[in-house]
């Protein structure tokens, strides 16, 4: 049905990923992305209330101090801070609480044992929701030292005044 309404409007039929208007970004973890190197990244699911997913949609939440941590065969994300609903009773949530995340058994132990042998860690990168549900995307990170974030924002601004230099200017 929804697909002939489209049709009937002008628009084109949308499918698979983005049936819902694509992902729609919350937040994003910027500083993960500075402090960390990020080997590889994946999608969770989380674990939320009523009064959560509305502050959430909302778009009110810290990712900054959040990292997720593997305990009892289960991934919690630590540290994420979702403020109260305003509109919310005396039954709101507490802004700091650890959340589940989402993820099949053998991508936790798989997590497991790189987060054990490499110490390596957890960071939570981006929160958006797709097709109605909160999602989180995980990166597994190693931490960075001073001296290589000094680096990072040496080869940044040297890469943009290449591009500024190579850019024709009217």
């Amino acid at each position: 049905m929804a697909k002939s309404k489209a049709r009937r409007n002008g628009a084109k039929a949308e499918s698979g990923k983005n049936a819902a208007g694509g992902d729609r970004l919350i937040s994003d973890n910027r500083r993960a992305r500075f402090d960390y190197d990020i080997l590889e990244s994946l999608e969770a699911g989380l674990v939320l209330t009523g009064t959560e997913i509305k502050s959430l949609r909302a778009g009110r939440v810290t990712l900054a101090h959040a990292f997720a941590r593997i305990s009892g065969g289960e991934v919690w994300l630590h540290g994420m801070h979702i403020p109260p609903y305003a509109q919310g009773n005396i039954y709101n949530h507490e802004p700091t609480r650890p959340r589940k995340l989402l993820l099949h058994r053998r991508q936790i132990l798989a997590l497991n044992q790189r987060v054990t042998s490499s110490g390596y860690t957890l960071i939570p990168l981006r929160l958006y929701i797709t097709r109605h549900k909160a999602k989180v995307q995980l990166g597994l990170a190693r931490g960075r030292k001073t001296f290589d974030k000094r680096q990072v924002i040496a080869k940044r601004d040297a890469d943009l005044e290449m591009a500024r230099a190579l850019t024709p200017r009217h």
